[in-house]
Parts: C-alpha cells; structure tokens; sequence
C-alpha cells in the first residue's frame, strides 16, 4: 500500500507539472492532442485492417518459343509421359525461374538442343510454381536438376559442369555407351586412352543381340548413372581377330584392361551376370593413374581433401570434351604412364609404342628439319656462360638469333645475310640481360624473348640450355647449332630429348638422367596426378601461383603438404611432355634444384617518400638483406587486432632515426608475403633487428619487454655499436662537416619537438592524475556513506528480526488461544442445540396442554387447579436453570 501510495503521488505531481508547463506554453498542448489523435487513428486504422496477401503472379515461358526445349512452365508433370514416346533419349530439366544456375544453364542448354534437335528430345519443367504437379511430387532440394533417360532407363542424374560442352559429351556418351571395336587400332586407341576401359567379346553373326550384350549395355548406363565423370570406358569387340589380341576367345567374356596390374576377366562362377554386379565388379578393380578433379564453387573442400593424401601434381589446361583430339591430354597420359611403370609391362610398352607412332605421323621430315636449322645458322651466334659455382663445373650455352618472331620455335629468317652491326646490338641487348640466364638450370632448352633496344617491335630470340662437363669456348665453336640445341627427337616443334642435368651425376639413381620411366616405385616422392580444367578453374591455378593475364591457360605445380613445399613450372615455358618431365625429375631428386614457390604481395611505390618502407617478397633482399644497413623489421598481419596498436611506437622510432641513412624501419605483412624458412615467425607482432654486416645474427625483440618507445631505442643501440660510437666527422671535409652539423641541428631539433611533445603529454597526465585523484576521493567518501548505510541497515535488519521473533511467540499464544476457543465453542454449540431441541418440546407440549385444556372447558365446568399450578411451577423452573446455564457460559466466554 505504501508503495501504490508513492507511485500515485509521484504521478500526481508529473501531472501537476505537466500541466503548468502547458499553461505555460499553450503549443505544447496542441502536440498532445495532435499526438493522441494520430495514436488513437492508428490503432483504429490497424484494428480493423484485415490480412492481404499478394498473389503470385502466373509464371511465364522460362525458354523462347522459337528453341526446340519443350517448356512445360506451369510444372504438368504428368504430361512428360506424353513426350517419353517421341524420342529414345529424352533430357529433363527441373529449373526454378528465380535461380541464377538455372538461369545460366538455360543458354547451355538452349545451344546443345540446337545440335541434338534431331536426336534428343528436352524437357524443361517449372518444378518452383507452387500449384504444378511438379512441386508437389519431386521434393527438390536445389536447382537445376538435369535428368537424362535412355531407352525407360533411368533416371540417369547429370553433376557435371553446367556449360555447353560438357553437357553434350555426356549426352553423347548416354546416347552411345559402348564403343564399338572392329580392327586392331581401334583397340589400340582404346587400351592407350587414360580411363580404364572394360571389354566385352560377342559374336554378332547369328544375333543381333548375343547374350549378354543387353547386360554389357545396361552396366554401360550404370557406371554413367553411378559416376558421372564417366571415369569408366565400355566397348564391344566384334571381331574374333582382335579378341585374339587380348587372349580372349569364348563369346560372352567380359574382360577389365589394366595397364601396370595384369587384367582380369569377369568371374561367372563366382558372381551372377547381371548388369549391376559388371558395374560394381568394374567399378571396384579400377585402375586410375590420372584423376580429374572439378570442385564446385571456390570453397569446395575437394582440393584440400585430395592434398592430403600426398605429394600432388596440379596440371591445369584448357579441355574441350567435344574435340576429337587432345594433344596434350595424349602426352600427358604418356607421362603418367612412363611414371608408373615400374615393372616395365609390355602392355604399356605396346601402348606407348601405338602413341609414339600416331604422334610421329603428323611430324616434319628430318629433310625439312635440316632446312630449318641451315636457314636459321647464319643469323645465330652461340654464348657460354659459366657458372658461379666453379666447383658443380657446369655452364649455361645460350643461342642468341635475331629477326625472330615470339615463341620458343622461330621462323625462318627473311634477310638474305646478318650484319655484324646487328649482331653487335643483339649482343649488347643480351649482355644487359645475362644475369637472367646465369642461374638457368635445366636439361631441356628454355627460350626467352627480348625486346631489341632501338625497335621495340622487334624481338631477339634466346635459348639456353645447361651442360654438366666443362666445355672449352674450342670446343662450342666445333659444335654447330644442331649439335648444340637439336640433339634430340623434334616433337611438334619443341625439344623433347636433352643433355643430363647437373644433379644427374650425383643421383644415386642412374637410370633418372634420361627417363621418367618406373620413377613413381624407385623414390619416396610419389606424386598423384590430377588434372583440371583451365577455362573452368583457373581461378584456383592464379590462388596457386599462376599469371591472371596469361594469353594461354596453362599451369602446372607440385604441392606437398606434409613437407610444406610448392613448386611452380615456370610459366614462361610451354607446358609439354618435355616440361612436365623436367619438373617430375627435379623434384624427385634427393637434393631437389627447384625453388619453392612464394607468395609475393604487391609492391608498394616510392618508398623512399615514407618513413617506414613495407617490405615484400621480391623486395626482402634488397631492403632487409643490405649489407650496409641495419633494419628493425616488424612482422604483423591485417588480422592482428594489436599489430595496429604498435605502430604509433614504430612511427616516433622511425622518425628519431630518419636521418641516419645507415638506419631502415620496415614492416612485412606475414599473412601477403611468403619468406624463406629460416626468415619466418610463428607469432604476431614479432620484431627482429638485422644489423650490418651481420645478418645470420638477427636479434629478436623480448616477448617480456614492454613495447615502449625508449625501451625500443635502447634495443636498437645495444645491438648496433656503431650508431654510437661512430664518429661523423672522421676523414671528412668542410662540406661533409657543414652536412653533420646541419643533420645534427635536424636531429637536436626533432629532439627537441620530441620533448616538447612528450612535455605536453607529461602535463596532460598530470591533469589527468588530478582528475582521477579527485574522482578517487569522491569514490571513497561515496564508499564510506555507503558502509555507513550498510550498518543502519544491519542494525535494522537485527531490531527487525527481533520484532519477528516477538510477533511468532503471539502469534503461537493467540494461536494456542484460539484453539482452546473453538472447543469450547464447540460444547457451547452442543449445548445450544439441546435446550433448541427441549425448548421445540416444550413449545409442543404447552400446544397440546392449551389444546387440552380448550377441551376441557367445555366438558368439565371446574377444572383443577391444583395440578396446572404444579405443572406450571416445574416448567418455570426449568426454564430458569437454563437460563442461568446460558448466563455462566457466556460469562466464560
């Protein structure tokens, strides 16, 4: 109650002086009342407003009325069984109109129906408009979901990349599943392709369809439905001849090629003949020696996952599955299977020896070749470059030609002579740029262009290559271009075959110098081998080191995540058979020559204009590695909340040594920029110093060291003596005197400002220290009201608890009380109820005396006295004692 009393007389007096404040200002009034009628509208408003939902609007045709899709847009499922009937391959698409795929996809798929129109019938049905049939029955979880059917077998779900292309090959591959083997080359190009292909033998002369063909198809449509990469081959050999090949001579053997395990025949004794057991028995003794890997989106897992199996070379190159021919595709599947050729298997043999025929056949004539090289001498001239290191005794031999056009394969020269003044500027043009060619390494040739110094339209040709015996300038001279440069097999105009690198001699494998073969079983560098599609992902190939700009989307790397290495194949050489061999060699020697790759971050400009130079990867050694100059370098990351706090500090010990050129404060940015093991930290912010002349002796900051301004400068000293104790005016003359004293008046007044500055701050502590003094007084004086408070309180609250106390004693006495009340209200009730009962009787007996004695008058003319007196006396009496029963109790009560 006391509470209810002070709220209402709190809002009492708001009123009272919200009320004076409005005759005071009568406008306020007028927004009251401006403000509760616009209340009161809206909750009218909002009261009597009902619920209004919008209907969607009736979908409209997802695909033109001009493209042969048959779109079913209001989602009529049930008419698709109307259309099964027209064509025996028939591709459904259930799109969503909302759905960025499937609005991308819908052009794909637009152009593969434009070439298909004939053969395949499309389907596309809303399976988003909520009253189709579509919706309601298909239970779709994303979008677009493409169904293909074959012949009522199906549904046959396609996961492949969404463009034309791809879609259409696999179409291709639905529509035709088995692959049809007549002659012996047929069979040989389909025993050197790199998936692994399953065979069936069936003769054709007394059916069309032998037993087990139907079965062989099925299992066909099987593997596409279970693998949609279509990582398994089918085919059907026709020919008794050419089962012969394979040592397969009953009809109906389903026969498994593999090419470095022997291959195995189908066990009919052991499994039924049934379509999914040839699927799962196939499926289940692959052999797969090149995996391609299609991750979907950037954040797939799949490439990390495939990683971590192992050592891992990434190829990357554009794939067009329509092409009849893939090049490199073949001589990458000829790399991969020299590599893992360890028992040196005739079956491989056979295979490489068919790809080298094939490949040979579509090369020059040794007489053209002879052309080439007599028309390209007379404008070459041969340089040997020797080797820093005298002691490996190796040189680089380099071929500078003039007047040739981009590319490692040059054309043929259309001056009739070379002049020695041309010969003479190509020769400077290289000179300035030997360097580049001094640290060349490698047993193939690697050509380089160079733009000529007056014409920049104009290039020179370049190609080194590395020898391992010390040849005499003699001795290059005897040797012409051809012997030089052309040593080896001419292979679509690039250099397949070369000199031993100079780790080879060393290798304690000598059967590497010049092969690949067996290498996956003869060293502890096993390597998987996966392929990508460059036009599809090539953004993983720039996250790992490759040029966004490159003209042509090739790439190839080595990663090996348990030794945290990664190797880049340098993009300026063609990624070839050659190449890749080249890098599977170098990393599977002990003593690698590669480079492990770096992640390098942009470089900054004009670093002279800041006070703090930000270092990078390719600037690392130019700064930080100065020989002349001492360098505190701070490594921080853009993730490190207190790497930021640190830079204040940074900047006042950067401009205390701004003047001393000996001096270099830097940062790196540890997240952007990868260093060399030895140059990395593991924490953030970390600071080393690298003093002069002394850099294997870098000196980390203390962890325990307060990261202050002096305590840095004393770091920097103590670790530097020559800042101290160097003397500026030792050998020098006026000039340079005047240059120290004028330094010296910069540096006293940096200093100076310096201390004004920290004068300032000195100050504004202190008015701060007053102010916190103060607010500390005021804090203790509240703190000691307050534990003055605290004891009223606990006296109180003990007064309080005594009054309790009292108040449970009455409490439990009246209680007691009123206990020994109600019993004896209790007999009082009792007693009541008798003398109610006995005066009902009595009342009852006086009726019937009066009603006797009524009688009696009338019979009896005398009546006796005598005995109603008596009568009446005793009922008095009675009457009187209870009375004075009833007074005794109520005097108790």
């Amino acid at each position: 109650m006391l509470r209810l009393q002070r709220e209402l007389k709190r809002h009492r007096v708001w009123i009272s002086q919200a009320g004076w404040q409005m005759a005071r200002r009568p406008e306020y009034v007028c927004g009251v009342i401006a403000v509760i009628c616009t209340l009161f509208t809206l909750r009218l408003a909002l009261s009597r407003a009902k619920d209004v939902v919008k209907m969607a609007p009736p979908p409209v045709r997802f695909f033109s009325p001009n493209s042969p899709v048959v779109d079913l847009y209001m989602g009529q499922l049930d008419q698709v069984e109307k259309y099964c009937h027209i064509s025996e391959v028939y591709v459904i698409l259930f799109y969503a109109p909302w759905c960025g795929e499937s609005i991308s996809v819908r052009g794909e798929i637009d152009q593969v129906a434009m070439k298909l129109r004939d053969q395949v019938l499309f389907i596309a049905v809303n399976c988003w408009w909520h009253q189709g049939k579509c919706r309601k029955q298909m239970n779709l979880f994303y979008y677009p979901v493409i169904h293909l059917y074959q012949r009522r077998f199906g549904p046959i779900e396609y996961k492949g990349p969404l463009t034309a292309a791809y879609i259409h090959h696999f179409i291709r591959r639905v529509m035709s599943p088995l692959q049809y083997i007549a002659t012996h080359s047929i069979l040989l190009d389909f025993l050197s392709h790199y998936e692994p292909g399953v065979l069936g033998y069936f003769e054709f002369n007394a059916s069309p369809q032998p037993p087990g063909y139907l079965t062989l198809y099925i299992s066909a449509l099987h593997a596409l439905k279970g693998d949609h990469h279509g990582t398994i081959r089918f085919g059907v050999i026709t020919s008794k001849q050419v089962a012969k090949k394979l040592s397969v001579t009953s009809p109906g053997t389903i026969y498994m090629h593999r090419h470095f395990i022997s291959s195995i025949i189908f066990p009919h004794e052991v499994l039924n003949f049934t379509a999914v057991n040839v699927y799962s028995w196939a499926f289940e003794n692959r052999e797969t020696f090149l995996h391609w890997l299609r991750p979907h989106g950037s954040k797939s897992l799949l490439l990390n996952n495939e990683l971590k199996k192992g050592p891992a070379l990434l190829l990357f190159f554009p794939f067009s599955p329509l092409a009849e021919k893939q090049p490199l595709m073949e001589e990458i599947t000829e790399v991969a299977l020299k590599y893992h050729n360890c028992n040196n298997s005739e079956a491989v043999q056979r295979v490489l020896q068919y790809m080298k025929e094939t490949e040979q056949a579509g090369q020059p004539s040794p007489h053209e070749v002879e052309t080439f090289l007599h028309t390209r001498k007379s404008c070459c001239n041969t340089i040997m470059l020797p080797q820093w290191n005298h002691v490996s005794q190796t040189c680089n031999i380099c071929e500078l030609c003039i007047n040739q056009t981009l590319g490692i394969q040059p054309n043929v020269v259309r001056i009739p002579q070379c002049s020695f003044t041309e010969m003479d500027v190509a020769l400077d043009s290289f000179y300035l740029r030997e360097e580049t060619f001094f640290h060349l390494q490698s047993s193939t040739v690697e050509c380089s262009n160079l733009l000529r110094y007056y014409n920049p339209f104009n290039h020179y040709t370049v190609c080194c290559r590395t020898f391992n015996s010390p040849l005499q300038s003699e001795q290059i001279s005897a040797l012409n271009s051809s012997e030089l440069f052309f040593s080896g097999e001419h292979r679509n105009g690039v250099i397949s075959q070369g000199f031993p690198h100079i780790e080879d001699r060393v290798s304690a494998l000598p059967h590497l110098h010049h092969s690949i073969t067996g290498l996956n079983c003869n060293t502890n560098k096993t390597l998987n081998f996966y392929l990508l599609d460059s036009n599809l992902h090539w953004r993983f190939a720039t996250r790992l080191g490759a040029n966004e700009s490159a003209r042509v989307q090739e790439f190839a790397t080595i990663i090996d995540l348990w030794d945290e290495v990664h190797y880049v194949l340098d993009q300026k050489q063609i990624l070839d058979k050659s190449s890749i061999e080249s890098i599977i060699k170098n990393y599977s020697r002990t003593y690698s020559p590669l480079n492990r790759h770096l992640i390098a971050g942009t470089k900054s400009q004009a670093q002279e204009k800041y006070l703090i130079a930000e270092v990078t990867t390719q600037t690392f050694d130019s700064i930080v590695l100065d020989a002349e100059k001492n360098v505190l370098l701070l490594y921080y990351t853009q993730w490190c909340g207190f790497c930021t706090v640190l830079n204040h500090v940074l900047i006042q010990v950067a401009r205390l040594f701004h003047a001393n050129d000996g001096m270099v404060i830097a940062r790196i940015n540890a997240a952007k920029n990868d260093l060399p093991w030895e140059y990395m930290v593991d924490r953030f912010p970390t600071v080393l110093f690298f003093p002069s002349n002394r850099k294997d002796l870098s000196v980390k900051y203390p962890e325990d060291l307060p990261f202050t301004v002096p305590n840095l400068v004393r770091f920097i000293l103590l670790h530097s003596p020559q800042l101290v104790h160097q003397d500026p005016f030792q050998s020098c003359n006026p000039d340079c005197i005047q240059k120290a004293a004028a330094l010296q008046k910069d540096r006293i007044n940096q200093l100076e400002n310096e201390l004004k500055r920290l004068r300032a701050e000195m100050q504004a502590l202190h008015q701060a220290e007053k102010q916190l003094a103060l607010q500390l007084s005021a804090t203790r004086q509240e703190e000691h009201q307050l534990k003055l408070r605290n004891q009223a309180l606990e006296a109180r609250n003990e007064k309080l608890k005594h009054h309790n106390e009292k108040l449970q004693d009455l409490y439990s006495q009246r209680n007691a009380e009123l206990a020994e009340t109600a019993v004896k209200l209790g007999e009082i009730t009792a007693v009541s109820e008798k003398l109610l009962k006995e005066n009902i009787l009595l009342k009852a007996y006086m009726a019937s005396i009066e009603e006797e004695l009524e009688g009696k008058t009338f019979t009896s003319s005398t009546p006796h006295p005598v005995e109603e007196e008596s009568r009446l006396t005793s009922h008095s009496e009675n009457n009187a004692e209870a009375e004075s029963f009833s007074n005794r109790e109520t005097h108790i009560l």
